[in-house]
């Protein structure tokens, strides 16, 4: 099979399985329905007004929450590991998610207290402000050393710092926002409403393109630095740009779904075996229908596998992207023996 045989094999599978796992998605759940129903109640053929308010606002928005947030994170964790020239950088192991959602959860605890809810916008800021913070934190320490080891355990070890405030600020907030926060804090899809998909929308895409308009850069930065800056790449520029989209993805993530584990590292390598290619033309949107799909499957288990009760989405993200992780590090230990 040549090459661009693979990649239209490779996208076709992702947009196959992004379709089902769609409609499975419309379909399950504590209240079932049948293909028929669903596909008559998206063309407005029901009368049914419980029914049409289960799948327009309660499942539709969280699907598509799931799909583009996916999308998002996995882009994100394919910068980080372009960024720092390795597979095992990603948003959830280095931190970043944690940073941005401490600052997140310690601003929504200071305006709800005060009966003051927050817009789309102020949460994504709030995020931005903790994701560049973590960022800030793990540059400095990569400045530092040179093993990429020590600089993943300094990222864990800020994650895990992160988290820990963030539980303390969550159990002295007040009852009633306790269990919101408490939701949001595990991640979860649920809850986003056609208002905060519009946002999510406008901020995913829009990096999606930068992104993609960077792929030239990126793949000319894959060879390594000296390569890029004789092809009249600005390394300075470049990292700050990469630093700010792969931020700017996380905290929207963040913002809106808590955070998600093991997406942003799990899924790009997924996607480069798949597609047997790193080039970030092929790979940047890969990632993101790859992204896509890995959150919508997790998503239906985390909703019906122990049905009515629901799993925090980073429950089964962990379960599926932990031995990616662990594959991928036997695999490098491997290459070196």
């Amino acid at each position: 099979m040549n090459k661009k045989s693979r990649y239209f094999t490779g996208f076709l599978i992702l947009l196959t399985c992004m379709c089902i796992l769609f409609f499975l998605n419309l379909i399950s759940g504590s209240v079932k329905f049948s293909l028929n129903e669903v596909i008559d109640i998206l063309f407005g053929k029901s009368n049914d007004i419980s029914e049409y308010n289960i799948i327009f606002k309660i499942r539709l928005p969280r699907i598509t929450s799931a799909l583009i947030l996916g999308g998002a994170l996995s882009l994100s964790g394919f910068l980080l590991q372009t960024f720092f020239s390795n597979p095992i950088a990603g948003p959830f192991i280095l931190g970043i998610s944690s940073g941005a959602k401490l600052v997140s959860a310690a601003v929504m605890i200071f305006f709800l207290s005060r009966g003051i809810i927050l817009n789309s916008a102020s949460l994504v800021i709030s995020a931005f402000i903790g994701s560049i913070m973590s960022m800030g934190f793990i540059l400095i320490i990569s400045g530092r050393v040179k093993k990429m080891s020590v600089l993943i355990i300094s990222g864990v070890m800020i994650g895990y710092i992160c988290s820990a405030v963030t539980d303390i600020i969550v159990t002295f907030a007040d009852d009633s926002n306790i269990v919101n926060l408490h939701n949001w804090s595990m991640g979860t899809f649920s809850g986003t409403d056609w208002d905060d998909i519009k946002v999510i929308s406008i901020i995913s895409f829009v990096l999606l393109v930068c992104a993609f308009l960077m792929s030239k850069p990126m793949s000319a930065y894959q060879m390594g630095e000296g390569y890029a800056i004789n092809m009249g790449v600005n390394i300075k520029l470049f990292r700050a740009e990469l630093i700010l989209l792969s931020s700017l993805l996380s905290a929207c993530v963040t913002a809106f779904a808590g955070p998600v584990s093991f997406v942003g590292i799990a899924v790009p390598h997924l996607v480069k075996s798949l597609f047997g290619t790193a080039k970030p033309i092929i790979i940047i949107p890969a990632s993101f229908l790859g992204g896509a799909v890995f959150c919508l499957f997790c998503d239906l288990i985390a909703r019906t596998l122990f049905s009515p009760v629901e799993l925090s989405i980073s429950s089964v993200t962990a379960v599926f992207g932990s031995p990616v992780v662990m594959w991928i590090m036997l695999k490098k230990q491997r290459r070196k023996l």
